[in-house]
């Protein structure tokens, strides 16, 4: 489905939740976790400005805020009121920043791996992110072939997991294609320089953190603050775990969203 500013889909019957994927990414980084969680939950997809199927309109602000507020937009265009959100990288600072703008809309917050959580805002794009999109946006054409091969996923995958060997063609093919093709990928960049997750979130809503004890993409010693979390937000690190927990450890994001939103396994 075509909102006013995102593609978007639905699956699932029960409370809804919003799956917001990272920078470079689309509503496909989620497919192994959609089929569990759509037994427990009404689940909304979506396609970032300038990635998946989403144009990039000059006109949308790209920073988390302003996202935020657009993707509330969206499920008031759907009709929902209160929800329940998860994202992963920009995605969860997206969803943190939905949590403090939005605390009568929000029932709970799971944060994969969350970008904005460093104390000194980056002031220019980090130039490995760079190298990774243009290297994407050069190969997308011969990508389904490349990955075909252990070395070609080895390459574009195992900074990103450590689990990378057991990634199956689809999920590295998905992310290659969707770095490749994410025109929006530099305006989100510039979305998130001179700017980082410092707000107060409601005690009312839970909220749980996660981040892999292998991420190359924000490291601990970079982009982990935990004074910049909610105070009252679980947090956690799971074991043998990159940047995407959502394909490294899927039976414990599903579990954690799951317990986090209160409903009954």
């Amino acid at each position: 489905m075509a909102t006013k500013r995102f593609w978007s889909e639905v699956t699932g019957e029960g409370e809804p939740l919003l799956l917001i994927h990272g920078m470079g990414s689309a509503s496909t980084a989620w497919k192994l976790i959609t089929p569990k969680l759509a037994k427990k939950f009404q689940i909304f997809t979506v396609d970032l400005p300038g990635h998946g199927n989403t144009p990039l309109l000059e006109s949308q602000p790209m920073d988390p805020v302003s996202l935020g507020s657009t993707l509330v937009e969206m499920m008031d265009a759907y009709g929902i009121g209160k929800f329940h959100i998860s994202g992963n990288s920009f995605g969860g600072w997206i969803a943190l920043e939905i949590a403090a703008k939005y605390p009568e809309r929000i029932k709970s917050v799971v944060a994969l791996a969350p970008a904005g959580l460093w104390l000194t805002p980056f002031t220019n794009r980090l130039q490995l992110s760079a190298q990774s999109k243009y290297l994407a946006t050069a190969l997308r054409a011969i990508a389904p072939i490349v990955l075909r091969f252990e070395i070609g996923r080895k390459i574009g995958f195992q900074l990103v997991s450590p689990k990378w060997q057991s990634l199956s063609y689809e999920t590295c093919l998905d992310a290659a294609l969707a770095m490749g093709n994410a025109r929006g990928y530099f305006p989100a960049w510039e979305g998130t320089l001179k700017r980082r997750f410092d707000k107060e979130i409601s005690e009312k809503i839970p909220v749980t953190i996660i981040f892999g004890d292998s991420d190359n993409t924000l490291p601990i010693r970079t982009s982990q603050e935990r004074s910049l979390a909610p105070k009252h937000a679980k947090w956690i690190v799971l074991p043998n775990c990159g940047h995407a927990p959502m394909w490294d450890r899927v039976p414990e994001v599903c579990a954690e969203i799951i317990d986090t939103a209160g409903i009954s396994k």
